[in-house]
Formats: structure tokens, C-alpha cells, sequence
């Protein structure tokens, strides 16, 4: 079954609506806010690379604010412990009671989560997975929709733990926030005192985030377009500089975040455009490359980049 008139005209109103309010405070990053909520809208958690100071945060805060979702910032350093993310029990009177933690909120944004130590990543594991946490052998489930949008430094070499494979896996896609150009930063500082008031208006809610979420899943995606996905994952796996390819959970990333692209630009199926559009962002943070292949100066970009040009799209009817 496919997305009725009225599925699509109320998803195109919801997305124009927050769009336009996100872009109130953000400046010269429509490509990312893009991709960020289209990782939303399909289910999924982002990774946003970034030095200090290119609006991580409040590219974060004010797409929470469009939404009307809850929000909390998680700011790690290496003593942060599981607890202090998920919770833990505190007695009171004459019975433990669960006080629950940050990780209790629509949108998380984790701060620097390379700087947490591996037991304290391992705890988000169980819930970007299966949206809830298991403390002391009881299960909390996390309020819908939830997503971690995750920050990383990327100049950043002492003090900082990397993210295990299994835990980067998890994130549907990862992006990168660069300095703004020149007349970017011009604008950003003539706003400075409006962008830190925050001023987007909550246009839409949880609930239109979940019924996104629900349309995106009827967009059409023809069989071949399915196959040209598959073949992308499974080229990333032969290539000669690349040690780990992309998982079979990749191509399902991958499959869910073109079809929000699609809804986003206002399709009711998915063309192999939204597929390379998405593919670097879905397929760049989880393929490995080899020593010498680092050693070289490539990137997973640069194999992306080769693989997109190696595997040809289907021909429209084929």
C-alpha cells in the first residue's frame, strides 16, 4: 500500500514547516540538517563530526525544539559511569526506587561520546538497539521516538576512547560539520544574539515525528533499486584497500534512509539518486580500511566515491 494525497501532503507540510524554523538559527548547513532529519524520520542515530563551536548543539537543540520532543545533553569524559546515562536506584524510606537518567529523553545529544570509556559506550548499546535499558534485571523502556545524536571531535587524539565496530554499526549515519565560508560567518555574527535566544517555534510534535516514520516505511522502492543497494554493500566488501566492508545492517540503513530522502523531497518511491545521495553517509563511518590503504592517504570517502563509480545504477524500467 502506497502513501495516499493526504499522507503526503500533511508530511510535505510537517517537514517544510520544521525546516523553516530550523534554518531561523542555522546558517549555511541545509545538506546536514537535511540528512539529520531524515536519519530521523527513518529510525535512526547520527554521528556529527565537527571541531567546537559549528553548531553541533544547537543544530541538535533547535530540531528538538521544532518537534516539541524532550531533550538532554550527555557531556562525557572518561569518569562518566553507565549510571550516570541510564539511571540507578536510590532507596527511599524502605524501598529502592529507579531515578532515571538523561538517556530518558526524545533526542540525546552525546557530547564528545569518544571521550566516555568503553564500559559507558557498551551501555548505549542495548538502548540505540532496542530502545530501552536493563538495570539491575528490570526494563525500562525509552520514550518514542528516540535518537542519539552523537558528537565527535575529530582533531581531538588524547584522552578519547574509539568506538568499538559493533557500537558505530548503530548509527544509521554520520556526518561532518566544517567551518562555515566566509559570508556564513558574517551572518552567523550579525545573529549571534537572535541564534542564542533560540527562537524556533515548536511547529510540529512526537507524534508527527512517529507518523513520518510510519509513511516513510510505505514509500515504494522497486526491486532493482533494492539490488543496486545490495550491490553497493557487497562492492565495499571486495574492495582491495578495505579490511571490513559494510554488514547487512548497512544496506538496511541505507534502504530506510532513501526512502526518507524521498519524502523529504516530496517522492512516493525512491530513486537511485536518493541511494548515492545517502550512501556515503550511511557507509563511511563503518568501513575499515587497510594500514596501508591509510598509510596512503585514502579515506572511506575516497572508496565510497570509487565504489559509487563502479557500481552502475539500474536504468529507469529495468
Amino acid at each position: 500500500m502506497g502513501i495516499t494525497a493526504g499522507e503526503a501532503s500533511k508530511a510535505s507540510q510537517i517537514i517544510r514547516s520544521v525546516l523553516r524554523e530550523v534554518s531561523k538559527v542555522i546558517v549555511g548547513k541545509e545538506e546536514e540538517v537535511k540528512v539529520i532529519l531524515a536519519s530521523m524520520i527513518a529510525g535512526g542515530h547520527v554521528i556529527i563530526e565537527g571541531v567546537p563551536g559549528v553548531a553541533k548543539t544547537t543544530i541538535a537543540k533547535s530540531i528538538a525544539a521544532a518537534f516539541r520532543l524532550s531533550f538532554s545533553r550527555i557531556q562525557f569524559t572518561p569518569d562518566v559511569l553507565p549510571s550516570d546515562v541510564l539511571g540507578t536506584h536510590v532507596y527511599v524510606g524502605d524501598k529502592f526506587v529507579f531515578r532515571k537518567g538523561p538517556i530518558f529523553a526524545n533526542i540525546v545529544l552525546a557530547d564528545e561520546i569518544n571521550r566516555a570509556n568503553p564500559r559507558t559506550q557498551s551501555a548505549f548499546l542495548e538502548a540505540m538497539q532496542e530502545g530501552q535499558v536493563t538495570i539491575w534485571g528490570e526494563t525500562f523502556k525509552l520514550p518514542k521516538p528516540f535518537i542519539v545524536l552523537a558528537t565527535m571531535n575529530p582533531v581531538e587524539l588524547e584522552g578519547v576512547y574509539p568506538l568499538p565496530e559493533a557500537q558505530l554499526d548503530r548509527f544509521m549515519t554520520s556526518i561532518r560539520l566544517d567551518y562555515p565560508d566566509r559570508d556564513e560567518e558574517i551572518s552567523v555574527l550579525e545573529r549571534s544574539d537572535f541564534i542564542e535566544e533560540l527562537p524556533v517555534n515548536p511547529v510540529a510534535s512526537a507524534e508527527d515525528l512517529l507518523m513520518l516514520q510510519k509513511i516513510a516505511l510505505k514509500i515504494h522502492v522497486e526491486k532493482n533499486i533494492i539490488g543496486y543497494i545490495v550491490d553497493i554493500i557487497r562492492a565495499t566488501r571486495r574492495d582491495d584497500d578495505v579490511s571490513l566492508g559494510a554488514s547487512p545492517r548497512a544496506g538496511v540503513h541505507l534502504l530506510k534512509a532513501s526512502r526518507a530522502l524521498a519524502l523529504i523531497e516530496g517522492r512516493n518511491y525512491v530513486i537511485p539518486d536518493d541511494v548515492k545521495y545517502m550512501a556515503p553517509k550511511v557507509l563511511a563511518h563503518r568501513i575499515i580500511l587497510k594500514k596501508k590503504a591509510l598509510a596512503s592517504g585514502l579515506t572511506t570517502l575516497d572508496i565510497l566515491e570509487r565504489v559509487l563509480k563502479t557500481v552502475k545504477p539500474p536504468m529507469p524500467g529495468v
